[in-house]
Order: C-alpha cells, then structure tokens, then sequence
C-alpha cells in the first residue's frame, strides 16, 4: 500500500508537478481502500468509445493534465455521455477546450469514468493547517460546499469516534441520517472513508491537500467521484517537542523559585525596575531577591550586585528590566549562573520586527538550557508562594484560577476584573511573544500544579497547535481549561488548489479542533473571565437534565430560550415530580419547566421548590430566576438560597445552581452574597448564568464525567 503510493509522489516530484493526475489520485485511494468510479485512461477517441463500452453507459469524460487543476472551469468535464458517437464527440471537444483554456498544458488524456450518483454529495478532505498540521474536513459536497460551507474538521489521523462524530458536527446532519422518505446515508462507508483520508495524509505529510468532492454517499456506500490531490512544493519541517519530564523540571523552579535576582533593578520610583523590586518585597515573597544594577550597592534595604553572576547562592529566576539592547549579555550572564527562567519584561523585538534580535536570545537561551517568558510581558504572578514578578498592580487574592494572556493590556483586564471580583487565582501570566515559553509548558505546569483547579488563555495564536491539543487532552480530564482565541474572523486569504484547502481558510478550524481536545472556548473577553470565576465553584453535573425555577414568567421564557442556545437539556419533568411541584407553588402558578412559583410568593416557596430540585436524584441542575419583590427582597433571597444549598451539599446532593436576579440595585449586592457562597449568580442577565452553565457542561461532557 505504501509502497505504491511512494513511488507516485516520487515520480510527481521527480516531474516538478505539485499536483497528481486523475488516474494517479485513484490508483493512491485504491491503495489506501477508498472506494472510487470504474475509469480508465483515453489517449485517443477511439481508446474512449472502446472504455466506455467496457464500463457501461453512461459515462463521465475528465480531461487529465497536470496544468488543469480546475477541470470544470477549463470545460474539461461532460457528464452523462450515454453513446459511443456521443463519447467520441466529447473526447474530441474537451481537447479543444482545454487547449483554449491553457494553450501550453500537457495533456495525459481522457479520463472515462462509471457514472456515478444518487444519494447525498458530501466532501471529504485534508488540508495542511499552518498551527495544526493534518486536518481532515467532512461535509456537504458538491458544487455549493464553498458558498455553504457545512464543514467540520478534525486532527489527522482520526479514530472512529473521531470519523462518526464528524458526521453529527455539520448542520446538514439529518439529511444524512434521511428526512421524509430519503434513504439515511451508509455511516459506516462515510466513517471509514474519512478515516482513510486521515491515514493517508498522516503516512504521507509531504500531501499538502486531498480532496474527494463530490462523494456520492447512499445507503449502499459511499463512492468518490472525484478526486484532487496536491503535493507540497517543500518537506515539511516536525516542530521539536520539550520532554514533559524538562518541562516540569524549570517550570516547578520558575513558579516556586529560592530565589529571584531582578536585573535592572532601580531604587527610582516609576522605573519598571522599581516596581518589579516593590512587587516582590511588598507582596510577601518569602524567598531571597537580589537587585542587579552595576551603578548601585544598596536598593530597597537590599544589598546590590553588578552582575548576577556576583551573587552567592543560586538563583532560580531572573527577571529583566532593561532596555533590549542590552538583554543578550545579561542572559549570557544569567545562563551561566544557572537560572532556570528569564522573565523577559523589555520590548522592541519581534513585535517591532527586530526578529534577529528575538532569535539572538533564544539561542542564547537555549545554550544554556534557560527557559524564557516572553519576551514583551508583563511578568507574572503566582499566588501560593506570594510572588509578584511584574511591574504592575500586586495581587493576593488566592485561590485557584490560572489565567494567562497574550497581550499586555487584556492581561491588566484579567487583574483587574480579578481584583474587581475578588477572584480567587493560583497565578495570572504574561506570555507576550512566545519566544520560548507557551501554552504548552504552561498548560503541562498547571495539570500538576495542586493549586491550580482551572485554566483560562487569551490567545493570539499557537506555536504548536498539536503540542497544545496534546497538553489540554491531559489537563482537561480533571481541570477545564478555557480559552479566548482573539482573530475568530476569516484568517486572510489562503492559497488553496482544493475546496477543502479553500474551506480551512477561516476559525472553523481553530473551533473545531479546540472543541475536539476538550477545550471550553468563550466567545469574548468578559465571558472568558467569568466562565474562569465560576467554573471552579460549580459541582459537577451528573446528568443532563436541567430545571428552571423562576418567580417571574418572563425571565422563564428568556432562561428556556439560554438553555436551548447553550446545548442544555430542559427536563421532562414526570408526573409525579410535577406533583411535588405543584404542592408548593399557588394554584395559578404553572409547573412543569420552567416552574413558575410567581412573584408575590414569600421565602417559603423559593425553599421548598429549590430544597426538592436538590434532593430529587433525576434532577442534574437547577437555574433560579428571580424578581425583586417586597415579599422576598434580594438579600434574603441570596441569604435563604446560600443556606438551602449548604445544607443539601452537606446531605451529598451536589448539584450546579445558576440565578439570574432581576430587581433594583440591591440585586447586585445578593448576588456578591451567593458568588461568595458557591453560587453563581448575575443580577440583570438572563444569559449569562445559563452560558456558565453551558460551559460547566462543555467542560463535563469533554473530560469524560457525565454518565452514559
């Protein structure tokens, strides 16, 4: 099998062709189990009329050169030829069609194909992502899949699950499965096809784009009529990976170092240096911290070195706070006193194009095995161990939230929303231009990290897109990881010689891969930050079925309507826990879901009501939806919802809980009450308690934890 398509590519690369025949494409899916139409290859009208006799009429004539990618457009392809005139005829004018298209192409000849159709056209593919490598595409075909485009994506090579669960990603998925009469489509044909596209791509990476459109898929199987595939004009290059085991070694000292040596430190107020300096003395780190500056002998109280290879003792961490320009001696000397990180504060490198000057100190660094953040930061935090590596505003909020950014000024959004919130976190980190450090090591850090119960990333771009999908496959089992990717619209035009190439232009990819590995993706900035806050104080759902409890029928309605956008499963409810219902609620009330107890109910009904959602098993999650009233003010609402919650938490029954307030301002205050006693609630919103209960449940289904 391979054997046999090595010496295909081999022989399209020894030609100077970036791009296989007609012919050539189905002798590679033979090769591989990829069902393809009876053809064969005319090079006279003759030899077509004689091959279209043997398959049987009708035919599909295809004119194969490789300078006509795009046979269609150059008037290279008839369909439904059905005589041995009609066949001779047809050789002869796609000849002159394509010598009209492109006078110098080389034309190999006619292809003559079994007719082939029926069922539904779908596209299959693979596509050579710049962050993520081989990536497969599955969906609807033919000549509207770019208009349309109905496609999802997944990391070559693929699993079943993987295959099967492409074919329920696209929004065409019921006619797949046959709508009003229609025949469902063979999902085990579709399956499997898509599998082997995958293979064939991960064996061969030299595949730059595969694409079979359309594929006829029918109840009996599925058939690619057509099919495209284009070499890369270079080998690709594999990234190199870290070992975890290395990884861990420097990371474990960067985030509980012994000591931090601070290289431009300043005695002056309003230098970075300074304010590094203060961070780290008033912030309570416990550790020793050595200022560097060769002018100075004494700052803040501390002894001053001219180098840092004049310290004694080791030293685990050196932040920078110089000028660029002199960065590459001082990690000479940093490297040659063993730090295991550089906290590279100073820009003007390859944000600015100094690109070689970027390159310089990674080299460096490397040399001498020195971990690097950054560089253009601004530094960071990790509250176990009291330590402020930054230049900006000193947290100590602990708790167990790590939250990383690209960008300097989202990272003074993520302290600020935490300080605003008082948002309990393990540490907020700069990774700025990811000259070394990323996700990657940061994610492989967190997962052991006992401190750490969540992981938010603002991000620009990966480095290694499937070294970051293998990080988050590990974490995401027991801890969610959030992400903010900025750019969500189309990624620039992309050279593409197939629909499928043409198609991963956009974020379609990033979502689709992103969600694959597990990860909970957040629309926007606040949501990122707000799913980091709430997530770690949520049970976790062990089921799906989700009630709403409202005192207000209008919040119900908009509370249902949140559920449905965010994937939630509004129980039905059965007749006897109706019943239960309905025992609580007034006469005029309504149950079912939501349960509206009204508005003029006092304390009473909201416990009785909530206390049963809570202790009866069917239930999974409760969302409230409450109205200011002078019956039930907000703050005894918040007060009795807090206390019904403990006391059913200590009973076992550990269930979500999300409340939207609706009233005057004195909502905002309960809801801080219920924040700081595990539940999560929003005042004025509808929407926003309902997307963290989706998100708890993104997380819960990705990491394997909802039964069934």
């Amino acid at each position: 099998m391979s054997a046999e398509v090595r010496e295909i590519l081999d022989k399209a690369r020894a030609e100077g062709r970036t791009a296989l025949t007609a012919p050539e494409g189905k002798r590679v899916c033979d090769a591989y189990g990829i069902a393809t139409p009876g053809e064969g290859l005319a090079t006279s009208a003759d030899d077509a009329v004689a091959l279209a006799a043997s398959i049987g009429f009708p035919v599909v004539l295809k004119i194969v050169s490789p300078d006509i990618l795009h046979k269609t457009e150059a008037g290279g392809v008839l369909v439904g030829v059905s005589s041995a005139e009609a066949v001779r005829a047809g050789y002869e004018q796609i000849l002159a069609n394509a010598h009209a298209y492109n006078a110098g192409a080389v034309i190999d000849g006619v292809q003559v194909q079994q007719m082939v159709g029926g069922g539904h056209e779908v596209i299959i593919g693979a596509v050579t992502d710049p962050t993520f490598g081989k990536v497969v595409a599955f969906g609807l075909g033919g000549t509207l899949v770019e208009v349309l485009k109905d496609v999802t994506f997944r990391l070559a090579p693929l699993t079943v699950h993987d295959s099967l669960a492409m074919l329920d990603d696209i929004k065409a998925a019921e006619v797949l499965r046959g709508v009003r009469g229609a025949a469902p489509a063979d999902r085990a044909a579709l399956s499997t096809m898509i599998e082997r596209v995958g293979a064939l791509v991960a064996d061969f990476p030299e595949i730059a784009e595969a694409d079979l459109n359309p594929v006829f898929a029918s109840a009996n199987g599925a058939v690619a009529a057509d099919v495209r595939i284009i070499l890369s004009a270079e080998a690709p290059v594999e990234t190199p990976r870290i070992p975890r085991e290395e990884i861990l070694a420097k990371m474990n000292r960067i985030f509980h170092p012994r000591a931090v040596a601070v290289i431009g430190a300043s005695g002056e107020d309003g230098k970075i240096g300074n304010s590094v300096m203060r961070n780290l003395i008033n912030g309570g780190y416990r550790g020793n911290i050595y200022p560097i500056n060769p002018k100075s002998t004494e700052i803040l109280g501390l002894p001053a070195y001219r180098s840092i290879t004049d310290v004694p003792g080791e030293i685990d961490v050196a932040v920078f706070a110089i000028p660029a320009a002199f960065v590459p001696a001082a990690l000479e000397a940093a490297g040659e006193k063993g730090v295991a990180g550089a906290i590279m504060i100073p820009s003007g490198f390859a944000e600015t194009g100094n690109v070689e000057g970027q390159q310089e100190i990674v080299e460096i660094a490397r040399k001498h095995g020195v971990r690097m953040l950054g560089p253009n930061i601004y530094g960071y935090y990790y509250t176990p161990e009291n330590l402020c590596a930054t230049f900006c505003t000193p947290y100590d909020v602990r708790g167990s939230v790590a939250l990383t950014s690209q960008s300097g000024g989202i990272g003074m959004a993520i302290l600020g929303f935490s300080r605003t919130t008082r948002m309990g976190v393990s540490a907020i980190v700069g990774v700025g231009n990811k000259a070394d450090v990323d996700e990657d090591d940061l994610l492989t850090f967190f997962e052991q990290d006992d401190n750490t119960k969540c992981v938010a990333m603002h991000l620009e771009d990966l480095k290694d897109g499937r070294g970051f999908v293998d990080a988050v496959r590990r974490i995401v089992k027991t801890k969610p990881v959030i992400v903010l990717k900025a750019g969500r619209t189309a990624m620039g035009a992309r050279a593409a010689g197939s629909h499928t190439g043409a198609l991963a232009g956009d974020d379609k990819v990033y979502d689709d891969i992103l969600r694959q590995a597990g990860v909970v993706r957040a629309p926007g900035l606040n949501d990122m930050l707000e799913y980091a806050r709430s997530l770690p104080i949520m049970p976790t759902p062990q089921g799906e079925n989700v009630v709403i409890i409202t005192g207000a029928g209008g919040s119900g309605v908009l509370l249902s309507d949140a559920c449905v956008d965010n994937g939630l499963t509004l129980m039905e409810i059965p007749p006897d826990l109706d019943e239960a219902f309905r025992a609580y609620i007034p006469p005029f009330g309504a149950a079912g879901n939501p349960i509206d107890i009204t508005g003029g109910e006092p304390p009473l009904t909201y416990e009785n009501t909530l206390r049963l959602g809570l202790a009866d098993p069917r239930i999974h999650a409760l969302v409230l939806g409450y109205w200011h009233t002078i019956v039930t003010p907000p703050m005894v609402f918040a007060e009795l919802v807090a206390r019904v919650v403990a006391e059913e938490r200590a009973k076992g029954n550990h269930k979500p809980v999300v409340a939207s307030l609706a009233g005057d301002t004195e909502v905002e205050e309960a809801c801080d009450y219920l924040f700081d006693h595990g539940v999560v609630a929003y005042p004025y919103t509808t929407e926003k308690p309902v997307a963290v209960l989706g998100a708890k449940y993104r997380w819960a289904r990705a990491a394997g934890l909802m039964p069934g």
